[in-house]
């Protein structure tokens, strides 16, 4: 009974008219302050979510559907003979080893460090990658020759294109056998491949320094026997979820294999993006926890008015404790409402945003892979925005509170 009438005081104290117009304008101030917060806070959070959505959209490129390393080892021994039980689950539509190491890329008079991918014939079944194919097209047999798809990044560094007028080469250091001080070129292994395609993927660990030739010819050039690789990739049968097919795998591999589906294989992105995300929640957070500060001035004038109105309620026989868990629910009311209407604000704009895009990113149009700021609204960050503008006005309401044992 007595927590109903705290409410319907609180509740009064909050939507009548003061008597000063200025009090009246430092409620508006501080309901608006915090409504802005709350937006700001909706909106960042609703960017990071379009980021982290943006990027997941893109793993399908050129990523497979899953990626097996083992636990113990960098390198697998007998990975042709595991591709090929792999390919024999019916949740499997093919499995492919692969083999992936450092090297220095040498074109004409220009060189660079690269990412060199030795994959087998036929692995533009497993990945989408000659879709992304922007000259040339998707060719690692070219005649006597090996060929070389490389990144658009490598391209233009090295300033090459498709053609069999310069060979690229590609040199890496002996793994084995020892080293001629005096002949330093015999310290390392080599091959020249024919550049045939170059693609764009427009995610820049995969464009920057990526070239990928045959399986085999990686394998000579790191003395490596036949069968070891660095990982094996798979593309799941039409139908089948990742985590159907994760689970298919790792029952027939077992626990010395680790089986990546495409989010695990981003993993260091996405929890960049999520670090960033949530560090930007914590310091909106201390810009919501300032601006609600000026609920406690508003708080502490309507005090100041009802001076007269709680000696009325004490000598009715309210106690010390009712008055300030009165001005406690009005404090927390005061922040709630604030932070609603921001809320409210919040998603309506990035709603907006999202189905609309009338916030467009600078730059060349043609040059870039989106042209509008995404924008992805979870109910997720909604409710944590309103627990945290609840807890801030709890906060303010307790220390408001304080102020009326001095009327």
């Amino acid at each position: 009974m007595k927590s109903a009438v705290e409410w319907k005081i609180a509740l009064r104290y909050l939507f009548a008219r003061k008597s000063h117009s200025a009090v009246n304008v430092i409620s508006v101030i501080s309901v608006a302050g915090v409504a802005v917060a709350a937006m700001a806070t909706v909106c960042v959070l609703s960017v990071f979510n379009g980021f982290t959505q943006l990027a997941q959209g893109r793993l399908s490129v050129i990523d497979p559907d899953l990626r097996i390393e083992s636990v113990h080892r960098s390198i697998t021994s007998g990975s042709d003979s595991l591709a090929f039980c792999i390919r024999s689950l019916p949740e499997v539509d093919e499995a492919m080893p692969v083999l992936s190491a450092q090297a220095l890329a040498v074109f004409g008079e220009r060189q660079i460090p690269v990412t060199v991918k030795g994959v087998p014939d036929g692995y533009d079944k497993l990945s989408s990658l000659h879709e992304a194919i922007i000259d040339g097209d998707f060719t690692l047999t070219q005649g006597d020759y090996h060929g070389a798809v490389m990144s658009v990044g490598t391209a233009m560094q090295l300033g090459a294109r498709p053609g069999y007028v310069t060979p690229l080469g590609v040199y890496v250091p002996r793994r084995v056998g020892r080293i001629n001080p005096a002949n330093p070129l015999a310290s390392f292994r080599s091959d020249s491949l024919i550049v045939s395609g170059v693609y764009q993927v427009n995610q820049s660990e995969y464009d920057a320094d990526m070239v990928m030739m045959p399986l085999e010819g990686v394998r000579d050039l790191l003395d490596y026997d036949s069968g070891e690789a660095s990982a094996i990739e798979i593309r799941l049968a039409q139908g089948v979820s990742s985590e159907r097919g994760r689970e298919a795998v790792i029952s027939l591999l077992g626990p010395d294999y680790r089986v990546l589906d495409r989010l695990q294989q981003e993993e260091s992105s996405f929890r960049m993006i999520s670090i960033e995300k949530w560090i930007s929640f914590v310091m909106l957070a201390f810009i919501l926890l300032i601006a609600s500060f000026n609920v406690i001035s508003t708080l502490a004038m309507i005090i100041i008015e009802k001076r007269d109105n709680l000696r009325t309620l004490r000598a009715l026989g309210a106690t010390p404790a009712m008055v300030s868990r009165i001005f406690l629910i009005e404090g927390w009311l005061i922040s709630l409402f604030g932070g609603v209407i921001g809320v409210v604000a919040g998603v309506a704009l990035s709603l907006a945003q999202q189905y609309g895009g009338f916030i467009r990113l600078g730059g060349d149009p043609t040059q870039m892979s989106i042209n509008v700021y995404p924008v992805c609204v979870e109910w997720s960050d909604i409710l944590a925005v309103l627990g945290l503008v609840a807890l801030t006005g709890a906060l303010i309401g307790w220390i408001a509170s304080r102020f009326t044992r001095r009327v």
